[in-house]
């Protein structure tokens, strides 16, 4: 990889890992847009976007984790939400992951900017209405709806190739009743797991796609997290840091601002981005 496409990713990485952290999200909704307009694509069909879901992914489990840190150390994780959440969303994920290899890299692409504008669009209602937060007492619905809301999860996370965040938040926030500040902790406690699940089950799986006969590389995927990941862990801690310090409101507005501009990014991406703009297999790392 060259410098400057190792300096771009590194803040790529910088950025998502920061609202990730903010958010409880993996940070794929802002790996996945970016890399597809500041890397490219080089097919009408998108294919890349397979490789760039494996490569935001693997990222997600550097976010997760070191947010989970911080959330655990602010005393916000609940054994009792994460063990059924868990339990389902790591199944759930790997058949998302498989049924997204099913299509061309475009229908993911294409419904995940879907999927961007409609949670900004709830986020942004949500608050207006001022909507209050709840209390740990005013929760419902025990195991059998903590198991369905992580195996909703975790079909969409692996289809869409994201960590799951974005829709086990708001999920847990209204349905079950869970504070918004507790959501975000348990989130990214999940997360960090399914993600390295349905990592692997991507990166395992890259070489059903092709570009000109050649099957997509791990080792592509990797060289694009690698710098992703170092700067994800910076930011991770520092959003992770300011989701217990900031106002509610304050939040769900600048989640649904950067939200906004990922969307309208994505959706504006063409195929006509320079075919070396994507790394080549021979000058990314391969692994034995």
């Amino acid at each position: 990889m060259e410098l400057d496409l190792i300096l771009t990713t590194l803040t790529i990485g910088l950025v998502a890992g920061l609202v990730g952290g903010l958010a409880g999200i993996g940070g794929s909704i802002i790996m996945l847009p970016a890399l597809g307009l500041f890397v490219g694509y080089r097919t009408p069909e998108h294919t890349e976007h397979h490789l760039y879901m494996g490569a935001a992914m693997t990222v997600n489990i550097v976010v997760a984790f070191s947010s989970r840190a911080q959330h655990r150390k602010a005393g916000a994780i609940r054994p009792k939400l994460v063990r059924p959440l868990l339990t389902s969303m790591a199944l759930a994920i790997v058949l998302g992951v498989l049924l997204s290899n099913v299509f061309e890299g475009d229908v993911a692409r294409r419904a995940l900017i879907v999927f961007l504008f409609a949670f900004c669009a709830y986020t942004l209602v949500t608050t207006i209405r001022r909507t209050p937060d709840t209390e740990e007492s005013d929760q419902r619905g025990g195991a059998p709806l903590l198991l369905a809301i992580g195996g909703f999860t975790g079909l969409l996370a692996g289809f869409l190739g994201i960590g799951g965040g974005l829709v086990m938040v708001p999920l847990l926030q209204f349905l079950a009743r869970v504070p918004l500040r507790l959501c975000i902790a348990t989130s990214a406690a999940v997360m960090w797991l399914t993600a390295l699940i349905g990592a692997v089950a991507k990166l395992a799986t890259l070489s059903q796609h092709t570009i000109g006969g050649e099957p997509l590389h791990l080792g592509d995927a990797l060289a694009l997290a690698l710098p992703m990941g170092i700067g994800a862990l910076v930011g991770a801690a520092i959003g992770a840091t300011i989701t217990h310090k900031i106002r509610l409101p304050l939040l769900r507005l600048a989640i649904a601002t950067v939200l906004a501009g990922a969307g309208a990014r994505m959706a504006g991406f063409g195929a006509s981005s320079p075919p070396e703009a994507v790394p080549d297999a021979s000058e990314a790392p391969q692994t034995p």
